[in-house]
C-alpha cells in the first residue's frame, strides 16, 4: 500500500506553483529568490469505453480534502486539463515543495493521512481501485526548479484560469546572454496588463536537461492573442529604434535553440491548493 500511495501522491498533484509564488512580492531581490521544487505528472484519461468519470471530480476532491490540503509539505497544488495540446487524453499534474527531501517525506506523510482517512482496509483499497480506474497507467514524471522571474497571481479565484505553456530548449553553448531575458522580463513581461500570473522554471530532473518553461495564466483564451499584441507594442515603445530592437531580440534569442512548445491548459480551481 506504501508504494501505491507514493504513486498516488505524484499522480494527484500546476505552478504550477502559483499559489506558492503568490506569497512571494514582486519587489524581491533576486539575491533573497528561494527556489522551490516542482513535481509534474503528465498522465491520461483512460481511454475504456466503459469508463465512468461521472463521480470524477468528487472522487478527487474526496482525496484533496482528506489527503492533499492536510499534508504541510505540499506548499501548492493543481490539476490541470487538456485546452489545446497534441493529445487531448493530457492531464497536468503538480505538486510544490520547499525542497528536495519534502518530496520524499510527503509521501510518508500522505500514506499515513489516507490510513487516518479510509482505516478499513477494505474501503481504502475500493477508494482507490476506483481513483486508479480514470486513468491510463503509462504517465511521465519531471521535476523543476523555479526561477525567479515571476508575476504572482493578485487573489485566489474560484474560475478556471487558463495557463499557456511555453516550453523552450536552451542553446548552453557558452554564447548566451541571460541577461537579456531579465531585462525583457523586467521592461515588457511584467508591464503586461493582460497577464493574471507568470512563472518561470527550469528542468531539475526528467527526459529533456534543455528545458526552460514559462507559464502565463490568462482569464480566458482570447487573452492570449491579445497579450501577444499587447506585448510586441510594448518592445516597440521600449525599444523604438529598429536596429537597437533586432539586436536586442537577437540577444534574447541566444540563450534558446529556437526549438520550442506550446501548450494551453485549463486549471481545475476545486483541486487547487
Amino acid at each position: 500500500m506504501k508504494t501505491t500511495a507514493k504513486l498516488l501522491a505524484f499522480v494527484l498533484v500546476f505552478a504550477l506553483c502559483a499559489n506558492v509564488s503568490s506569497q512571494e512580492s514582486n519587489e524581491e531581490k533576486a539575491e533573497d529568490f528561494k527556489p522551490v521544487y516542482i513535481t509534474m505528472t503528465t498522465t491520461h484519461w483512460n481511454d475504456d469505453p466503459d469508463t465512468d468519470f461521472s463521480d470524477w471530480l468528487e472522487t478527487e476532491k474526496e482525496y484533496f480534502e482528506k489527503v492533499v490540503k492536510k499534508n504541510d509539505l505540499i506548499m501548492s497544488s493543481g490539476v490541470y486539463t487538456h485546452y489545446f495540446t497534441p493529445d487531448n487524453s493530457e492531464i497536468v499534474m503538480v505538486n510544490v515543495y520547499e525542497n528536495w527531501s519534502d518530496i520524499e517525506n510527503a509521501n510518508e506523510i500522505n500514506q499515513k493521512l489516507i490510513e487516518e482517512a479510509w482505516p478499513d482496509e477494505k474501503d481504502r483499497q475500493a477508494f482507490f481501485k476506483k481513483q486508479r480506474s480514470y486513468y491510463r497507467p503509462d504517465h511521465k514524471d519531471e521535476i523543476y526548479l523555479s526561477m525567479p522571474f515571476m508575476i504572482p497571481e493578485s487573489q485566489d479565484s474560484q474560475e478556471s484560469k487558463i495557463f499557456y505553456v511555453r516550453s523552450s530548449d536552451l542553446a548552453m553553448n557558452g554564447n548566451g546572454k541571460p541577461g537579456k531575458f531579465k531585462e525583457h522580463f523586467e521592461k515588457v513581461t511584467k508591464k503586461s496588463k493582460k497577464l493574471k500570473g507568470y512563472y518561470t522554471h527550469r528542468h531539475l530532473w526528467g527526459s529533456n536537461g534543455r528545458e526552460m518553461t514559462e507559464v502565463f495564466v490568462f482569464d480566458k483564451l482570447a487573452d492570449i492573442e491579445d497579450f501577444f499584441d499587447e506585448e510586441e507594442n510594448i518592445i516597440k515603445a521600449t525599444w523604438t529604434d529598429e536596429k537597437e530592437r533586432t539586436a536586442f531580440m537577437q540577444d534574447l534569442g541566444s540563450n534558446f535553440t529556437g526549438k520550442h512548445a506550446d501548450y494551453v491548459y485549463r486549471s481545475v480551481p476545486e483541486l487547487q491548493k
